[in-house]
């Protein structure tokens, strides 16, 4: 069988939505607008089959309906906690849930932290995570609706992923994010080589334009200072520091 691709596509300023395709069908993950996807979707002569969403934010849910309009036929799944605010969805899932996707097994993970309901799917069999707006390349998300205890839960739970497994993050903060954990890591914490290092990388994908996406599991257990930190109470000092860094 063809292998699965997964392309990203830009857009506002800072997000991506994923594109899984194979042999000429097509999933898109956390679609916030939709003309740039139906787009994408169409110069590859693509059918949408499934619209899968992380969490209720309108940057990530706000190309539905436009895509359904292309595509009526195309599955919606989402939280199935979160039906109010994901009101299109076919398919309510949670954590534990697996579905099948373009040929492939779909593990759904709760990773409430972010948002009260947000999940994760993973495809163990290809090795790609898409987390929204929770693991981010170097952070994670801001704490919206939930606690530092959650959030480090959710972490641990996708850091227990393989390593090589492919995080795809629905935003491009890496540069932001590694500037503040160089900033803030200890001179004699293991990781404050590997982030410094991470960083000159990054800075020169962002300075040819190109996207520091996917991440790995591994790269964040050696560099994601949230993904390292010890205990919820280190984390919640960790995420306060970058909510208010000014870097």
């Amino acid at each position: 069988m063809q292998q699965l691709s997964v392309e990203l596509v830009p857009l506002l300023r800072d997000n991506y939505v994923f594109v899984l395709h194979r042999q000429g069908l097509a999933a898109v993950v956390d679609p916030a607008l939709a003309e740039p996807v139906i787009a994408a979707l169409e110069r590859q002569g693509l059918e949408l089959v499934a619209i899968l969403h992380t969490h209720h934010h309108s940057d990530h849910i706000g190309g539905t309906p436009g895509l359904l309009a292309r595509w009526p036929g195309a599955a919606v799944l989402a939280s199935r906690e979160d039906r109010a605010r994901i009101p299109l969805q076919t398919r309510g899932v949670a954590g534990g849930d697996r579905f099948e996707l373009l040929g492939e097994t779909v593990q759904v993970i709760d990773v409430p932290g972010h948002t009260r309901a947000h999940i994760a799917y993973y495809l163990p069999a290809s090795g790609h995570l898409f987390c929204g707006d929770t693991l981010f390349a170097g952070g994670c998300g801001r704490l919206f609706e939930g606690s530092a205890a959650q959030m480090r839960a959710s972490l641990q739970r996708l850091a227990e992923l393989p390593p090589a497994t492919q995080v795809w993050c629905a935003h491009e903060y890496t540069e932001a994010n590694l500037r503040w954990a160089a900033a803030t890591v200890d001179a004699e914490d293991g990781a404050a080589g590997p982030i410094r290092e991470r960083l000159a990388a990054v800075i020169s994908t962002r300075a040819r334009g190109a996207a520091t996406i996917p991440s790995t599991v591994g790269m964040e257990r050696a560099t994601n200072l949230f993904v390292r930190a010890t205990n919820s109470e280190q984390l919640a000092v960790l995420r306060r520091s970058k909510d208010h860094w000014q870097g």
